[in-house]
């Protein structure tokens, strides 16, 4: 939340004098505590719409006399990056109990129906891609609140929402009306600020809303549903997540192209595009699920078998049918065209070359590329991808390498960038000190400044690391420890000890399993980010790619180390098998760095970080505001 002050108070804030000099002054303090919250500065659309809408949404509140109602501005949904424009907080008018209304704040003149006046998705001038009808967008807020605030969780007939599109006449957006209305999602143009004024009098009463408001930010966040442990209800049963904003967009898009390929000889590639927890592998589930409930032929594929292995054991426990709906990308080399109507390629910045390994056989090893037979397997082969998380030679997973090959057929590419963020405690600070941190965007480091979101730690030890987690997991949490691949790993011997390859000093211990198989009680390789038996051995890229946990303890090891003023790929200090002599040094300096993002982004809460250098260890505790700080020092 950026702002918290009385209707009142905010409407005085704004409206003081004739040049809006105080509107100004409003809009720059939301400016100042953004940065501070996310650590970049907001867009000028985003300040602009403040000082239009933010006016204009008070000023119907004062004429519904609710100036002691609660303002919460820019309120942060919890663990996401998402955030609602305003929240109310007050009392009920008749059951005098705390009441709530999202308010989704629209400065469009005008906006319609997408394509065959379907109401979900709407076109605005000036956007290049469809929206989602902001009916639907505040209603899958309040259903999120309702989900995951605990004030909200026994109550949620407590929460309403409402878009207010105050520039908007009825004629420029009355196509959006057919999108189903009810009381977590309506719609008011300025034409009807009478009965916007007189709703708001239905929902909020003539009373201050300070108490409903601590209730509402003192709310206990009720834990994430973790991804692989709803994975079952969600493809058997009915839809478990809650899918917000893009992630919507994305589902309806594909629905939308699904339809459109029934209804003539039609085919078309999508695109999902996003950073670490955007939701790219829950809109991949929550399509599954709608498809396989309708009877439509999809399947879900990832280049990473620990993810697939994963999902096969959860989602599948009981059912082979289940099972068999996750795939490898190079299940398809011999699949007829169009074979499917959806084929759902999670991970796709895994894409590789092509499919052909040492095993495949003679007369399928044909050169054709990995992604055109994705593309041709299905009506509508959709494209879910992190170009940040391309960590192996020969991973070619890019937008520009998709659309080409999209192109090279002639079929149309739809695309969808999903924003926010659900990892990390939904801190988009965080995410964007690691990528400074690495030197994969911005201007360099920068030390980080804790925004309540997400946790840091910077231990001086191995030993000092694994006791936090401990620490941590003695009190309810998830925890795992991983690394740079800087050690040898050997296999394991059924019936003896797992060998303690990772050594650093006097502390060592095992690689995960590398087979199928447990060993002396520790998980196989494919289930090691999610049986809690897990903790204990050391992951590496590819057995976390994909996956979170609560709390993330990565060793950084000798291939990354900092000197001076900068960092240092060291390519002789990596064990990693797939780096070959022939890797560009340039390619392997990206590659290293893009492995420690995806480790550095795995954890939901926190993140304990340790370097194997001493220089390192030095200025990682400076760039995570720990400088001078003892050992076991830091923000908790």
């Amino acid at each position: 939340m950026l702002f918290r002050e009385s209707v009142a108070r905010v409407a005085e804030r704004t409206t003081r004098n004739a040049e809006g000099m105080l509107e100004e002054q409003l809009a720059e303090q939301l400016a100042e505590r953004f940065v501070r919250v996310h650590g970049y500065r907001p867009g000028h659309s985003e300040v602009r719409s403040w000082r239009r809408s933010i006016p204009a949404l008070t000023d119907a509140l004062l004429d519904a006399g609710l100036g002691q109602v609660e303002m919460l501005i820019e309120y942060g949904l919890p663990l996401t990056s998402k955030r609602a424009d305003v929240v109310l907080a007050g009392v009920h008018p008749k059951t005098r109990e705390p009441s709530y209304v999202v308010v989704e704040l629209k400065q469009w003149s005008q906006a319609y129906p997408d394509e065959d006046d379907e109401p979900m998705l709407c076109r605005v001038d000036g956007y290049a891609r469809p929206v989602l009808n902001p009916i639907e967008q505040v209603r899958g807020y309040c259903a999120y609140l309702a989900s995951f605030n605990g004030a909200l969780a026994q109550n949620p007939e407590r929460i309403a929402g409402v878009a207010y599109l105050h520039n908007a006449t009825e004629f420029g957006v009355s196509g959006l009306y057919t999108a189903q209305q009810d009381e977590q999602g309506r719609m008011f143009t300025e034409e009807r600020r009478g009965e916007f004024v007189g709703y708001l009098q239905s929902r909020l009463a003539a009373a201050p809303g300070a108490e409903a408001a601590d209730a509402l930010l003192a709310g206990r966040t009720r834990p994430s549903r973790q991804l692989m442990d709803v994975a079952a209800r969600e493809v058997r049963e009915r839809e478990q997540f809650v899918l917000l904003d893009e992630q919507r967009v994305a589902y309806e898009m594909v629905l939308r192209a699904v339809q459109r390929a029934h209804g003539s000889d039609h085919k078309e590639v999508v695109i999902v595009t996003g950073g670490p927890g955007t939701g790219k592998s829950v809109i991949a589930l929550s399509l599954l699920g709608e498809l396989y409930r309708q009877g439509l032929p999809a399947l879900h594929a990832t280049g990473s078998q620990s993810f697939t292995k994963t999902m096969r054991k959860v989602a599948g426990a009981r059912k082979r049918e289940v099972q068999d709906l996750f795939k490898y990308f190079n299940s398809f080399m011999t699949s007829q065209r169009n074979s499917l109507d959806v084929l759902l390629c999670d991970e796709a910045h895994r894409i590789r070359e092509t499919s052909a390994n040492r095993y495949t056989r003679a007369e399928h090893r044909t050169g054709r590329p990995q992604v055109d037979e994705l593309i041709d397997v299905a009506r509508v082969p959709v494209f879910l991808l992190d170009q940040h998380q391309v960590v192996r030679p020969g991973e070619i997973g890019r937008v520009t390498e998709i659309r080409a090959a999209a192109e090279r057929r002639g079929l149309r590419c739809r695309e969808v960038s999903l924003d926010s963020q659900f990892r990390c405690g939904g801190s988009d600070a965080y995410l964007q000190w690691v990528v400074r941190l690495l030197g994969l965007e911005g201007d360099g480091p920068v030390a980080w400044e804790p925004d309540g979101r997400m946790q840091l730690e910077i231990a001086e030890s191995p030993a000092e690391m694994e006791a936090l987690l401990e620490e941590r997991r003695a009190k309810g949490y998830g925890a795992r420890m991983s690394a740079g691949y800087c050690w040898r790993w050997s296999d394991a011997k059924p019936g003896e000890p797992l060998p303690a390859d990772v050594v650093i000093g006097d502390w060592a211990r095992p690689w995960n399993l590398k087979g199928e198989r447990s060993v002396m009680g520790a998980p196989p390789s494919a289930l090691w980010a999610t049986d809690p038996a897990g903790f204990g051995q050391v992951g590496c890229v590819y057995t976390a790619q994909g996956f979170e946990y609560d709390w993330s303890g990565v060793i950084l090891g000798p291939d990354l180390v900092w000197r001076t003023d900068h960092w240092e790929v060291d390519r002789t200090a990596s064990k990693d098998p797939v780096f070959k002599r022939s890797t560009p040094t340039e390619d392997v300096n990206l590659l290293i760095r893009n492995t420690y993002k995806v480790l550095l982004t795995r954890g939901m809460v926190g993140t304990v970080l340790y370097s194997t250098d001493p220089e390192t260890r030095a200025k990682l505790r400076e760039f995570a505001g720990q400088a001078g700080a003892t050992a076991g020092g830091g923000t908790r």
